[in-house]
């Protein structure tokens, strides 16, 4: 596993020392770029790679994919990225960072069938977590960074996994069938509305 960070303002990539590795490379050999990681994507996969990270700049999200890696040996690696937003102060999305997870080995063990079938938990459980930041950034006015340590340090608290917690916050909101009237009313103006706001300003890092 492996660590990575990429911005979004000007395509600029972070990696730890594992992902040099998977590449085949020593860490800080070049400049880690977008075309790089493209480059060691088995053809089959690239373009569905390129789709992903497009839509992460356009849409300002997480940056995930499941795809195969070649490196400069020649090797076959079977790579999973998990990413998140990543923001600056003011609780802007700037980027996406995450982690890079070589399931060769795991796939090599228990078979490609066993890998996928517990992709769809881990993209629901990723759902559940973002659902649940979303519910606390807005009855708290926290940034997304501070709604995730929120629900990590109840996480640790009570001894409860943190997409269980999640989930069970989902559930929880909407059991309530939205929020307060005057809540409410606040939304139904934004809503029908928001065609008129201006755009967020870009990030200022």
């Amino acid at each position: 596993m492996g660590s990575f960070r990429f911005w979004f303002d000007d395509h600029r990539w972070e990696w730890s020392e594992e992902i040099w590795h998977l590449y085949g490379y020593q860490p800080g050999e070049m400049t880690p770029t977008t075309e790089l990681l493209l480059a060691h994507n088995h053809p089959d996969d690239r373009a569905a790679v390129a789709d992903a990270l497009a839509a992460a700049v356009r849409d300002h999200g997480a940056f995930g994919s499941h795809h195969r890696v070649i490196d400069t040996a020649g090797v076959h690696h079977q790579v999973m990225v998990v990413g998140d937003g990543m923001f600056d102060a003011t609780g802007t999305v700037v980027g996406t960072q995450g982690y890079f997870i070589d399931l060769t080995a795991s796939i090599a063990t228990y078979g490609r069938e066993a890998i996928d079938d517990v992709l769809p938990d881990l993209v629901t459980s990723r759902a559940d977590i973002e659902q649940a930041k979303g519910i606390l950034t807005l009855a708290y006015g926290l940034s997304p960074d501070q709604a995730f340590a929120t629900l990590r340090w109840r996480s640790q608290e009570t001894n409860v996994k943190l997409r269980t917690l999640a989930r069970r916050l989902v559930a929880a909101a909407r059991a309530l069938h939205g929020g307060p009237p005057q809540q409410r009313l606040q939304m139904d103006h934004i809503l029908l509305s928001l065609h008129e706001y201006l755009d967020p300003p870009d990030d200022q890092t």
